[in-house]
């Protein structure tokens, strides 16, 4: 394998927020970012650990109105470890650092660091640390560092400790809102080892227990020190004085349990974490060799290897390594969704948006019952989802555009512009397009999976439900002979309204109108799947009758979809918007990735002009195949021709600010069939966002979630060309000159089945089982292949018809 390390040389403190983001080690049950242990929130470090689904509300006066967030949780932090010398702590604010080394390993799933500090009568002392996330243990984190005191010899107080006295503050633009979450019930030590921590959240009432043990060895005998003990209010701290000679390394050993109130086959969770660090860990060694056991198999099961090396390879595999830490099997029963900004810190309050539909067909190919138990999320708050249908006055169930704990909108009802310092309503939530997305996972998974059992039990009530929303929605306009959705934002997001009209909300986007008729279409479809029994004992229980579906039927034939000068228009009047000055407007600001602040701080609106924040129409373009939309535009009785898809590329190309990290990964998929050269170009550049930083310096508050599965998902399904559908594993390849190759292994229809693409041949490999065979179709031919053959295939040479 590649060396897919991330390494950073020095200390630079301007760009820490960034590596501790960057430098987060997780497992699907919890994550710690990678700051540094001896490191404090306080404007350059900002430590956190978070656990999947743990949320909490607080309320703050906003101009006079009362604002409710619900917050991901910055939890009791395990990592504090820290060395007090003569003169003072060794850490960047009492001393000099003088050398500093951070490696993230995502092959092992370590964290290591090499730190040489100077105090300020000139004694330097090394730290060599290693770090973990248990993937094997979900439960456990351990840190190791070895201390060595250069030439000189002294007294030092090592300092373990478990930090309650913390907040949610990692979000500059949440700075006055409340982030106080915890309240701390117990803080205790037991031992000369042992320590633990029970905070409650102050609203939700979910406990969360940290326990450590904390060992010291030198020359690999343990040393008996006894430690002096303080148990604050809000902390535990264990503090040994050790005796360090020229050049003799001591070692640290720290392993901590994390356990909550929401945790399954438990009792209490105090009592469970010190359980788990005092007879189930085992010393740090033993406790890696299992996880990194864990990731090896990880590994196997969803590498991508790409026929290119260095930073490519690398930056592709980080994307990976992040998924995989933010949610992997660890995550399977548990009752969480895809949070957008990982386990990585708080911006967007850790909340589920739609960026699941950039994670989800990644997931269903590889992870199928993980993406199975991401899904049961959805599923678990469908009458959360009825509810807010009823209150707008609809049918069917509307899934909120931000979820959290129990599916109610969590979307912010006012934001900060920073630009302009004031606070303004915020219409996000009527991005009705969200509850597509949901219905567009299920599907997909069905379609990758074949899973009958869940389709009839859990998919096919969330498919009607959505369904019978979009139904509720649509509007006869019996001038046009047309159904119409009104009063929605798209997913450009920067128009929520019409300059003209006081209320939000825009008519007839193009997207939302779409895949409403495509969720009519599924929901019809699913009716036809099951069997006749089940689908009519499903009918009585919702309450669908045949009417209903026969409007369906109606709906998806005669929904409105707009046009002009021969491109889909983004919605109803796109064309009567005026043009924006792109080049004054870069040329006085340089960077207009948030042309909605610049415009409103000017006293202007992004609803007066044709322009757009990410991809809107070529979202369809992403989430369906040509073919799909040529037939449902077909079907709704609208001339298709090939090139209206690139018309509308090139059109909407031009008024694109990409003020949304996942605007260019849109934009790469997009120009996978018109311009490979180019793709390729702008895919290079979105393996950046992150890793370099190049959205506005958004990272160092959480990584962006979406765009890292979907460059995962671009390498499969654009440039393998991969697709699911109809009973058949499809492959249309279009991989770029400067891949050289792509192979992974995929989970389809329970056949392990290796998929290899060059320039020149597609390779498919169906291991040995006792499952029927499989239907595959590499560029329009389809082949039937056994288990346990494989197929090889030139690309590009079509057999004569």
């Amino acid at each position: 394998m590649s060396d897919w390390r991330l390494i950073y040389e020095g200390f630079d403190p301007a760009r820490e927020g960034l590596r501790e983001a960057l430098c987060t080690l997780g497992n699907g049950y919890f994550a710690t970012r990678g700051a540094a242990p001896e490191s404090k929130a306080d404007g350059v470090h900002y430590p956190g650990t978070y656990a999947a689904g743990i949320f909490n509300r607080r309320s703050d006066d906003v101009h006079g109105r009362e604002v409710t967030n619900e917050s991901m949780v910055n939890l009791p932090n395990w990592l504090p470890l820290a060395v007090r010398g003569p003169d003072g702590w060794f850490d960047d604010r009492d001393a000099r650092v003088v050398d500093h080394h951070l490696e993230l390993d995502p092959l092992r799933g370590l964290l290591l660091r090499r730190t040489t500090f100077e105090d300020p009568a000139g004694r330097r002392l090394s730290l060599a640390q290693r770090r973990l996330v248990s993937m094997r243990d979900p439960h456990l984190a351990a840190l190791e560092t070895t201390i060595v005191a250069e030439d000189w010899e002294g007294t030092v107080v090592v300092r373990s400790a478990i930090d309650g006295d913390v907040r949610n503050a990692g979000v500059a633009r949440y700075a006055n809102l409340d982030g106080l979450h915890l309240d701390v019930v117990e803080a205790s030590s037991g031992s000369d080892e042992l320590m633990w921590l029970v905070a409650e959240t102050n609203q939700s009432h979910v406990r969360i227990a940290v326990a450590t043990r904390t060992q010291l060895t030198a020359g690999g005998e343990r040393l008996d020190i006894e430690p002096t003990v303080e148990v604050g209010e809000r902390v535990v701290a264990h503090d040994y004085e050790v005796r360090l000679a020229p050049g003799v390394p001591v070692t640290v050993e720290k392993v901590a349990a994390l356990f909550t109130s929401r945790d399954h086959a438990i009792s209490e969770p105090s009592e469970q974490a010190r359980e788990w660090v005092a007879e189930i860990a085992g010393d740090f060694d033993e406790l890696c060799a299992r996880h990194q056991v864990s990731w090896r198999q990880t590994w196997r099961t969803s590498d991508i290897e790409v026929g290119v090396d260095h930073d490519i390879a690398r930056n592709v595999h980080l994307n990976l390594f992040h998924l995989l830490q933010t949610i992997s099997n660890n995550s399977v029963g548990l009752d969480v969704g895809v949070p957008a900004r990982g386990l990585h810190g708080e911006a967007y309050r850790g909340h589920i948006f739609w960026d699941e539909v950039f994670v989800f067909p990644f997931l269903s190919t590889r992870f199928p019952q993980l993406a199975r138990s991401l899904l049961l999320y959805r599923h678990r708050r469908l009458d959360a989802a009825r509810r807010a249908a009823a209150r707008a006055g609809f049918a069917g169930a509307m899934y909120p555009w931000q979820s959290a704990s129990s599916g109610s909108e969590e979307t912010q009802q006012v934001h900060l512009n920073p630009v302009s310092g004031r606070w303004l309503p915020d219409a996000s939530h009527l991005q009705r397009h969200v509850s597509a997305a949901v219905a567009l996972n299920v599907w997909q998974y069905f379609q990758a999976t074949g899973d009958h059992e869940f389709l009839r039990f859990v998919g096919a009530e969330v498919i009607l439900e959505i369904a019978r929303f979009w139904a509720s929605a649509s509007s006869y306009n019996r001038v046009l002979d047309r159904y119409e959705i009104k009063g929605v934002v798209g997913p450009d997001e920067y128009h929520e309204g019409y300059p003209d009209r006081p209320t939000p909300g825009i008519d007839n986007n193009a997207y939302t109108n779409v895949m409403a008729v495509w969720c009519l279409c599924r929901g019809l479809d699913v009716l036809g799947i099951l069997p006749p029994a089940v689908a009519q004992d499903l009918r009585e229980r919702i309450s669908l009758s045949d009417d209903e579906t026969q409007r369906w039927e109606d709906i998806s034939r005669k929904m409105r979809v707009c046009f002009h000068d021969g491109v889909i228009s983004q919605f109803e009047g796109y064309e009567q918007l005026e043009e924006l000055d792109w080049a004054a407007y870069r040329q006085q600001y340089g960077d207009i990735n948030r042309l909605d602040r610049i415009l409103e701080a000017e006293g202007d609106t992004p609803n007066r002009y044709k322009l757009a924040k990410q991809a809107d129409v070529t979202m369809l373009f992403f989430v369906l195949s040509a073919e799909e939309l040529a037939s449902l535009l077909t079907r709704l009785g609208y001339d298709y021709d090939p090139g209206l898809i690139p018309r509308t590329i090139a059109y909407y190309d031009q008024r694109n600010a990409h003020g949304s990290s996942l605007s260019r990964l849109v934009d790469a998929w997009l120009h996978v069939r018109l311009d490979r050269e180019e793709s390729w170009k702008i895919f290079t550049g979105v393996l950046d966002v992150d890793v370099l930083d190049t959205h506005n310096g958004t990272t160092q508050e959480g990584i962006h979630l979406g765009v890292m599965a979907g460059t995962l998902d671009l390498l499969q399904r654009a440039y393998a060309g991969l697709e699911t559908r109809d009973d058949v594993l499809r492959l249309h390849p279009a991989i770029p000159a400067e891949l050289g190759s792509l192979s992974f292994e995929l989970r389809y229809r329970r056949h392990v089945v290796g998929v290899e693409i060059t320039p020149t041949t597609a390779t498919v490999r169906v291991a040995m089982s006792e499952l029927p065979a499989l239907h595959v179709e590499i560029e329009g031919v389809h082949h039937v292949l056994e288990p346990g053959t494989a197929l090889e295939v030139p690309l590009g040479v079509h057999p004569p018809e």
